[in-house]
């Protein structure tokens, strides 16, 4: 009985984890407001937003481009969670306050 109580168990988190929301995002963080509005400017008239992450970005993700891989819902601060979990996926959102600073978010892929 132990057995079937631990398989039952385990499956059970299995399904969980595999329905999960999960989201990947890039990010641009800097001090300045005005910082991030400008660089906001530059992603709308076509910039590349890794480029600019690599040469403004204070996070150390900047180095890849401010790839902040694949995460679930509380694992950022609530800020940047509300918007990673509710804009739409592929556009720039920003600038977002956190304590860290103001970020410009881009969110590359989410399960709802």
């Amino acid at each position: 009985m132990s057995r079937f109580v631990l398989l039952a168990v385990l499956a059970l988190l299995v399904c969980v984890s595999v329905d999960a929301k999960q989201a990947e995002a890039s990010h641009i963080l800097v001090k300045a407001k005005a910082k991030a509005e400008e660089l906001l400017d530059e992603v709308k008239n076509g910039a590349d937003f890794g480029e600019l992450a690599k040469q403004h970005s204070t996070c150390p993700s900047g180095k890849s481009g401010g790839s902040l891989g694949s995460f679930g819902p509380g694992q950022m601060v609530k800020e940047f969670d509300e918007v990673v979990f509710s804009a739409p996926v592929g556009e720039v959102q920003g600038p977002v306050q956190t304590q860290f600073g103001y970020h410009l978010i881009l969110i590359t892929k989410r399960s709802d």
